[in-house]
């Protein structure tokens, strides 16, 4: 068991666990871990066994990198059945991607292989950017049930009813613990496709990210299967004896206070609580550390609150968005979102200490739960090296909270994943699920 325990508390061991104290200079924690701490998890209830296997290769030549994917895949699988394949190829595969796919097929016949390209990948220990890497997660999941999908051609006007259908052929919201989902941006509207899942699938979370392997049309290459698509939205949905915790780490901060959008024209907010917004940024500004004005080198963000009704808004209670320009002028800020008018808004900072921080915040309730046994994650692509001062920004962290869990992911150009119950696309985010045996 890994059990997370306050220093106030009082309790008892029943087990022999390994500790390790893990010391900030803002907090102390114990950490409890039970002497197993593998990739392999097992219910007592149902007696059913998950496992995952994470595989990654910085291998450049194709036939050297597929075998020491599938090497890997085969130690670790041993005689199970392999359920699920998710694999994220940097760009340099983007052209062998159909051979890799038909190659992990004819080895292990899986329910569902799914899969995009990207600028970087992420496994295990490693985040790699900017340099030929597969990062695959190869699950086996008894109990499990799979049903992937494929969307394309849609608009804005048909996606609701394109994704009404799509839902008829799924579990129902009572039985779907999760759906992933992987978008070209150039060709999918998934604003509109997310809000269809919170519609049709209410409660359901959904996670992901969008393809960030091309800057133009038709160059990002999605992977279900038996077929390779340049556009649309590829995913699958998973039900049945698995348990998921999904953590979403905007890695923001609120600064100032919430403020009442009194005018606005789409995504142009021309009025706070009565003000021009240039003047409400700057009374902020006013009021901020020295530390903190530094930040804003980073840019100023806008959280529009999830739940306006909320007595207390804090961290976590707001979709963060960037503050693409400003008019001088008028005073007016241009978000990139859609705003109405009557909505609470904050504005917020971030910075590699913030996100850090946040991130391992969410990850700090793990501690009360048994290991996951796999998991993926989703980071924007303006994390990683661009945001951290060392390699393996989210990864470190991950592993500093959970261990070593065997885990897959990519550099996304958005993020997906549920706050406060409803699904969204993030930026500068870290989406992350992580898996359990359950029922």
């Amino acid at each position: 068991m890994h059990i997370g325990i306050d220093f106030r508390d009082s309790f008892t061991l029943t087990s022999k666990p390994f500790l390790r104290l893990r010391l900030s200079s803002k907090s102390a924690t114990l950490i409890v871990t039970g002497p197993t701490y593998g990739s392999v998890a097992t219910s007592s209830s149902s007696g059913i066994y998950m496992r995952f296997i994470s595989a990654l290769t910085t291998e450049s030549n194709q036939d050297m990198a597929v075998a020491s994917l599938m090497a890997d895949i085969g130690e670790g699988m041993g005689n199970s059945r392999v359920d699920l394949i998710a694999a994220f190829f940097s760009t340099h595969f983007a052209e062998v991607i159909p051979m890799i796919a038909e190659r992990l097929r004819e080895a292990f016949h899986p329910q569902v292989l799914i899969g995009c390209t990207a600028e970087g990948v992420i496994g295990s220990e490693h985040e790699i950017e900017q340099q030929p890497a597969i990062s695959l997660l190869a699950g086996n999941l008894p109990g499990v049930k799979l049903d992937a999908f494929s969307l394309h051609n849609l608009t804005w006007q048909s996606t609701h009813r394109d994704v009404q259908t799509f839902a008829e052929t799924l579990a129902s919201a009572d039985e779907m613990r999760l759906a992933i989902l992987l978008a070209d941006p150039f060709s999918t509207p998934v604003d509109a496709l997310l809000d269809a899942f919170n519609t049709y699938r209410a409660g359901v979370p959904v996670i992901g990210g969008i393809a960030s392997g091309a800057t133009q049309a038709g160059g990002n290459t999605l992977l279900l299967n038996d077929h390779t698509h340049h556009n649309g939205a590829v995913g699958v949905a998973i039900s049945g004896a698995v348990s998921v915790d999904v953590i979403v780490s905007q890695g923001c901060r609120p600064i100032g206070k919430p403020l009442n959008v009194t005018a606005v024209k789409e995504n142009v907010i021309l009025g706070l609580e009565g003000e021009p917004p240039l003047s409400c940024i700057q009374d902020v500004v006013d009021g901020l550390s020295d530390e903190d004005r530094e930040l804003l080198q980073n840019g100023i963000f806008v959280g529009r609150a999830i739940n306006p009704r909320q007595d207390m808004l804090g961290r976590g209670d707001f979709l963060i968005r960037a503050v693409m320009g400003v008019d001088p002028q008028s005073g007016a800020i241009v978000v990139g979102d859609e705003i109405e008018e009557g909505e609470m808004i904050q504005f917020h900072i971030r910075d590699a200490e913030t996100a850090e921080e946040d991130l391992d915040m969410m990850l700090a309730p793990q501690g009360f739960y048994d290991p996951p046994c796999g998991g993926f994650l989703f980071s924007c692509n303006g994390r990683g090296t661009r945001l951290y001062d060392h390699p393996n920004g989210d990864i470190r962290t991950i592993r500093q909270s959970l261990g070593l869990i065997d885990l897959a992911g990519f550099f996304c150009a958005g993020e997906i994943g549920p706050i406060r119950g409803r699904n969204f696309l993030h930026g500068h985010t870290a989406s992350m699920v992580l898996f359990r045996d359950g029922s």
